[in-house]
């Protein structure tokens, strides 16, 4: 117990010393004088932070939508194909959840060099893009393996074209999975630095990128409130991940229940 205390310490103090001094009246970063929202106010008139931030949104925005769409075919493609390349595919797409992200990163940077693509922010979204498509492909193929093909076998007998089925008989089932998924993603990207250190141009950067541009010559209280902001921002998105499922679940049970 008293282990498990101490490590929940080590976890959550720095985070809630964070929090706390995002709300101190003075610039002082080890005395707390006073509440006051003043770096709430500094962020929101700081064009470059406020700019990241839009930035970092845009980027979640992109890498959400390209890997979710993406990766529910490909986790459809894996799941219903019966050649031995589909088995291959089902490891491959493992080895990116395993790799170092730091490697990650590099590879990114030396292809699109390779390639004569300067770091800029379409390269930050490609490569988070891809790097999110291993996520929502191994989420999803466990939820599509659930779903019973004969739905779709029985929307084609009665006149559906196998685009129509997949339309009206399965993906309405993995709705509540593809959400929740796409909130994970959207989470991981808007504050990634790894990926988005190694791919990111000068501007304009991330709100990771420019975090870490600018605790090297010291923390500013400023950088308090936009990682406090960011936090709660996260944990926002994290409860809709785990509510938004059992939401869509009630609704669909509810329309099984009196016929709708």
């Amino acid at each position: 117990m008293a282990f498990t205390a101490l490590f929940f310490a080590v976890l959550y103090l720095p985070i809630a010393v964070v929090v706390l001094f995002s709300f101190n009246s003075s610039k002082s970063l080890a005395v707390f004088h006073g509440f006051s929202t003043r770096w709430y106010h500094a962020f929101f008139q700081d064009a470059e932070l406020t700019g990241s931030v839009v930035t970092s949104l845009e980027i979640g925005a992109v890498a959400m939508i390209g890997s979710v769409v993406l990766g529910v075919l490909l986790g459809v493609g894996l799941v219903r194909s019966r050649a031995r390349i589909g088995k291959l595919a089902n490891v491959i797409m493992l080895v990116p959840l395993i790799t170092p992200e730091i490697i990650t990163g590099v590879a990114s940077l030396l292809l699109f060099k390779a390639v004569d693509l300067r770091p800029s922010l379409a390269t930050v979204m490609i490569a988070e893009t891809t790097f999110s498509i291993s996520y929502v492909t191994v989420i999803l193929r466990s939820r599509i393996a659930e779903v019973n093909p004969e739905i779709e076998d029985a929307a084609m007998d009665l006149g559906a074209s196998r685009w129509q089925a997949f339309r009206s008989a399965t993906l309405p089932l993995l709705w509540p999975t593809i959400a929740a998924t796409a909130l994970l993603v959207f989470t991981m990207v808007f504050d990634d630095f790894v990926l988005a250190f190694f791919t990111t141009g000068v501007t304009p950067q991330p709100i990771s990128v420019r975090i870490y541009s600018a605790i090297r010559f010291g923390i500013q209280p400023t950088i308090n409130a936009v990682g406090t902001l960011m936090l709660g921002g996260s944990i926002l998105l994290i409860v809709l991940a785990l509510v938004l499922p059992r939401l869509f679940g009630r609704r669909g049970h509810g329309r099984n229940l009196f016929g709708g």
